[in-house]
Formats: C-alpha cells, structure tokens, sequence
C-alpha cells in the first residue's frame, strides 16, 4: 500500500469546549516495532476524549496528542517483528491516541479482526467500551451468572454495553438512565428494570431486591456513598470515572462490617500486556457472539472528521444512546 506522506487529522488547539478541534495536516504515523498503521474509516467518540481536550486527561507520555482511543480500517502497514496482522486486514484496535485522524498506529496486540458481517462503523465503536467493561465488570468485579448488576448511564456507550455483555452472561441487570426514551432503549437490550434517575431512587429499589451484587459506576460525587448503601453483603463497587467528582465523605466502617469491595480502574494508563490480555479474552469470549449478530454496539450518530467538535457537543449534551463515530475514510 502507497502511503502518503501527510494527512487530515484532528488536534486539540487549547484546552477547553468542542470548538477547540480543529482539522489540520500532519505527517502520517510510521509504526514502530509490534505496532501496526491503521488506515482508518471510522473512528470513536467518547467520553475520555472530552476529557482530553478539556485538559483533565493528558495522553501517556508515548502517545500521539491527537484525541481518539479506538478505530476500525485497514492494515496499512506493519512494523518489525508483527506476525498477525498483514496489509489489508480488516481491523478494530484500541489505540493510545491518535484516532481522530486518517492513520493511526497501535500494538499489534491490541487490534482484534472486525467481526464477521459487521459494517466499519459499528466495529469502529466496539474497543473503548468492550475492553472497559470486560476489564472492569468480569475481570475487577467478578460478575457472575444470577447476580443482580446494576450500571448507571446505562444508554450511554459503556451502559449499553455493559448491559448486554452482563445479560448474556446470566446475570440479573437492572440500570438507571435519565429519560423514559433512554430507559426503554435500556430494556430493549437485555435490562430487567430501568430507573429514571430523575424520579426513582436506586438505592431504596435495589435494597428492596436484596442490593446489587456489582456496581458499575461513572458517576461519582455523591453517588459514591449511595452505591455502598445499595451493595448487597459482599458487594463490589467498580468505578471508572467520575463525572460528578472524586471526593466525598464516607464512613467506610461498613465497607469492613458488610465484606464490600470497592475497586475500579482507568484503562489508557495500563501496559501493553494487560491490554493485550484484555483483547485475548475479549476475542474468544465476546467476539463470537458480534459474529453471531447476538450482541451488537448500540449506535447513536455519524459525523465527518472535521465536524469532529459537533460530535463532542452531542456527547456532552447527553442526549444521545449509544455510540457516537467519526467517518473518516
């Protein structure tokens, strides 16, 4: 594959709203050594790219500073020492950045195959999401089949996910969301309730089932003290972000006197061999079942690459079910 020697991109010009991305030309990426080019055709929005971009999450010191944390393309070139992939593989990778733009290299243990039958842009909102939820929800918080589990946002890209990877595997899902709209869509996927948050406190629901076996929380603020209170004995909170803050006051005596777990993790900052566990898993255990057509991302919206900064606002405006794209090639 003839590559070409620049290409459009998206950056960060300043830290602050939607309007600071802006489309620019930049050198295309070579791939080092284990990595591999992706030529992209769709590209991933979310959450932790807004965060980028407000300046309250700086990309590892190795990685692109273009926004962008998963694409799906084409194999376009491969560095030393890369077995798997060739050029022309159909691929969907989790990137450490960079994904805004119409190349992007990353491991080559990070791509997975684009699931057989899955057009470019649902493969394209799978990584961030998949691998977020399996690392968090299975691996940190041990969910098994029967338990009762319990996600807030449950319309956004990681609840619609991890709405249906818990249903699939046997467990009992309940979720909140903040609109009857976002709560049907919530059902429709596998959820056995879904709470408006405006009118419904989980916490005396879910207590009056016995409390939630796992809880996975984006929140923060003040429902950090809420979700203990609506843990079943023995159960594990998880925590991935925190769109209302990471502080507040806690009594943890029942954290000891209840067995709880709180645990939680970010998934940008991790090694490469975790990642790549995370994707081995991830292929044999949920990529069949995308092959299959039983589980699928939720997809909300498309947006060019330059409107980049309109894709943004929508996210943040909260509004939207499910996964937001970029198409790029």
């Amino acid at each position: 594959m003839t590559l070409p020697p620049s290409m459009t991109a998206v950056e960060i010009t300043t830290h602050g709203g939607p309007e600071v991305l802006q489309p620019v030309t930049v050198p295309v990426p070579t791939p080092k050594a284990g990595e591999i080019l992706i030529k992209v055709a769709y590209a991933g929005v979310n959450r932790p790219d807004a965060l980028q971009r407000a300046g309250l999450y700086n990309p590892p010191p190795d990685a692109s500073a273009l926004p962008g944390l998963e694409a799906a393309g084409t194999v376009a070139a491969v560095g030393h020492g890369v077995a798997r992939w060739s050029v022309g593989d159909a691929v969907t990778a989790l990137l450490p950045g960079g994904g805004y733009a119409e190349y992007v290299t990353t491991h080559a243990d990070h791509a997975l195959p684009v699931p057989e039958g899955m057009p470019m842009d649902q493969a394209a909102a799978l990584c961030e999401t998949f691998f977020t939820v399996w690392s968090n929800v299975f691996r940190r918080g041990g969910l098994q089949a029967g338990e009762r589990f319990l996600v807030h946002g449950g319309s956004s890209g990681i609840g619609t996910t991890a709405i249906q990877l818990a249903h699939l595997r046997g467990a009992r899902v309940f979720t909140t969301a903040g609109s009857a709209d976002k709560c049907n869509a919530c059902l429709a996927l596998g959820a056995e309730a879904a709470w408006n948050y405006r009118e419904v406190d989980f916490v005396d629901v879910m207590r009056a089932m016995g409390g939630a076996d796992v809880i996975l929380d984006m929140v923060g603020g003040d429902y950090l003290p809420r979700n203990v209170k609506a843990l079943a004995d023995d159960g594990r909170l998880v925590q991935i972000a925190f769109l209302q803050g990471p502080k507040v006051e806690m009594n943890f005596t029942q954290m000891m006197t209840r067995r709880l777990t709180l645990t939680g993790s970010t998934l940008r900052p991790q090694s490469v061999a975790a990642k790549a566990a995370i994707a081995r898993d991830l292929e044999a255990e949920v990529w069949p079942h995308l092959a299959s057509g039983r589980i699928a991302p939720v997809m909300d919206s498309e947006f060019a690459l330059a409107d980049a900064a309109q894709a943004h606002a929508r996210m943040e405006g909260s509004t939207h079910i499910g996964k937001i794209v970029l198409k790029v090639g």
